[in-house]
């Protein structure tokens, strides 16, 4: 009885003569549905205003700890293999300590050139020049280039060239060019560069 005689006096209140400011003096049911809306409002206001931050705060906070996992697995990998890793950067240690112990001191150059001298006079070559460049400082070495014009046979060239490959230091060959005699097309002219190098230490 008591909701039938709330819904009937609230379909025959008149919701115009509502007073706002005098809402104590409202029909109880009307005071309740007002009451009903408003919790509805505050409740919709902290969804969207606290609710939906934290949304999208948690939305992060996942693709953090997706990448958090990634990351951790691949630690955890290299954690399993670091004494793998470690031998191998002995390996490497070594392998660059040979490699090093190639390049030759300032005090092996001219054993350097007595070496290339004797590769052609041993090939038959006849050795017009061999001349020391201006050093080229690079990242981790210093770089030495050597002139060298030699005269010779097409088969004497090629093993003098054949002849620098096989020598203690390293040496690479660059910059070629060859001319033959008018009178002899067997006699050819040979200019080079070879390039030898360095370990550049804290001085260079």
């Amino acid at each position: 009885m008591a909701l039938e005689d709330a819904m009937r006096s609230m379909r025959d209140f008149d919701f115009g003569s509502l007073d706002f400011d005098n809402i104590g003096s409202w029909p109880t049911p009307i005071k309740a549905l007002t009451w009903v809306l408003l919790l509805v409002a505050v409740l919709l206001g902290g969804y969207y205003y606290h609710i939906e931050g934290l949304q999208v705060q948690l939305a992060s906070i996942e693709t953090k700890e997706v990448a958090l996992k990634k990351d951790f697995e691949e630690k955890a990998f290299q954690a399993a293999n670091l004494e793998a890793y470690r031998q191998q950067m002995v390996e490497m240690e070594e392998s660059f300590g040979a490699l090093v112990s190639q390049l030759p001191s300032d005090t092996e150059v001219p054993g350097l050139l007595e070496d290339i001298t004797n590769k052609g006079l041993l090939n038959g070559l006849d050795i017009a020049s061999i001349d020391l460049q201006k050093e080229q400082a690079r990242e981790f070495y210093v770089e030495l280039p050597i002139a060298i014009a030699a005269s010779g046979s097409y088969h004497d060239l090629g093993a003098f060239i054949s002849g620098m490959a096989g020598l203690p230091r390293i040496v690479t060959l660059h910059d070629f060019q060859i001319s033959s005699n008018k009178d002899d097309a067997n006699d050819l002219t040979m200019k080079i560069i070879a390039k030898t190098y360095r370990y550049k230490d804290e001085d260079s």
